[in-house]
C-alpha cells in the first residue's frame, strides 16, 4: 500500500492506495475510526482488486473543513480523490457512517460506481433520540470530555460475546478517538444528524447494491436489519452471524469472501 497526501477538492486527503488491479474497492471507515482500522482486513483482498482507504476529512489526520462535513461534502471530496488517482469507477464499501458518505455519493454519482456496499450501515435518517444522543455528544466533546468516548463507544462495536477477543483492536480505537481532533468529530457529528433518508434514492437507483449485517450488532438491531432487508429486495444480504458492528474485525474473511464474491461479478 502506497501513503500519500493529495489534494482532494481543496482539502488535504491521507489515503492508501495497492495501485495495482482491474477492479477497485474503497473502504470508507466509520465515525470515531480512520484509515488504520482496515489495516488486517485489506490483505483479505488487495491480492485480488486495487484496495484504496482514506481518512475521511475530520477523522485520523485529513484536514478538517468547518463546523459541518455534510455527507453530500464527503461525497464530493471522495469524488476529488478518485479523479486524482485516476479511478473511473468503483465500489464504496461504507461502515456505518462511511455508508452515510457512500448512499450520499451513490445519489449524486452513480456512474462513477461498480457497487454500494453498506456494511453495519443503514440509509435511514437519524430518529429524533439519534439526533438528541449525537446532540450530547457535541456538547460532551466541546466541554473537553472526549476521553468519555474513549472509554465507551469502541468496545460497544463488537459483539459481548468477542470484547475479551477483541480487546487490542478495542484500544487501537479507544487510542484513535483520543487522537482524532474535536472539530472533526463535532463536524462528522453535525454532518451525520442533518443528512436525509436514503431509502428512496437507494431503491430508486441502478447500483448494484449489498448490505452486511451483524446478527448481534448493538446498534442496528435484527429487526431493523431485517426490515431493510425487505425493503430493498434488490440489494444482496449477507448476514455475520457472530457479529456485532465491527463484523470486518470479527469475521474478516466471511466479510471479505462476501466483498469479494460481490467486487468479481
Amino acid at each position: 500500500m502506497t501513503e500519500k497526501f493529495i489534494d482532494a477538492g481543496g482539502t488535504a486527503l491521507h489515503v492508501c492506495d495497492s495501485e495495482a488491479g482491474e477492479k477497485c474497492v474503497v473502504l470508507l471507515h466509520g465515525y470515531l475510526e480512520s484509515m488504520l482500522v482496515w489495516e488486517d482486513f485489506v490483505p483479505c483482498l488487495y491480492k485480488e482488486m486495487r484496495v484504496v482507504t482514506l481518512d475521511l476529512p475530520g477523522h485520523g489526520i485529513s484536514e478538517v473543513k468547518g463546523e459541518e462535513h455534510s455527507m453530500e461534502w464527503l461525497a464530493d471530496t471522495i469524488r476529488a480523490m478518485l479523479d486524482k488517482l485516476n479511478i473511473a469507477k468503483c465500489t464504496l464499501v461504507g461502515h456505518s457512517m462511511g455508508g452515510y458518505a457512500a448512499l450520499a455519493f451513490c445519489a449524486k454519482y452513480p456512474e462513477r460506481l461498480d457497487g454500494i456496499v453498506l456494511l453495519s450501515s443503514t440509509p435511514n435518517a437519524d430518529s429524533e433520540e439519534k439526533r438528541a444522543n449525537r446532540e450530547r455528544e457535541i456538547a460532551l466533546v466541546k466541554a473537553g470530555k472526549k476521553d468519555l468516548l474513549a472509554r465507551t463507544a469502541p468496545a460497544a462495536g463488537f459483539a459481548n460475546d468477542n470484547v475479551r477477543a477483541m480487546r487490542d483492536y478495542i484500544d487501537d480505537l479507544a487510542e484513535t478517538v483520543h487522537l482524532t481532533e474535536d472539530a472533526g468529530i463535532v463536524a462528522l457529528l453535525n454532518g451525520m444528524k442533518n443528512r436525509s433518508d436514503m431509502n428512496d434514492m437507494l431503491r430508486g437507483s441502478g447500483v448494484r447494491q449489498m448490505f452486511i449485517f451483524g446478527r448481534k450488532d448493538n446498534y442496528i438491531s435484527t429487526e431493523v436489519a431485517e426490515g431493510l432487508a425487505s425493503a430493498h429486495p434488490s440489494a444482496r444480504v449477507v448476514w455475520l452471524e457472530e457479529s456485532g458492528h465491527m463484523g470486518f474485525l470479527e469475521e474478516p474473511e466471511a466479510c471479505a469472501s462476501a466483498i469479494r464474491d460481490f467486487v468479481s461479478e
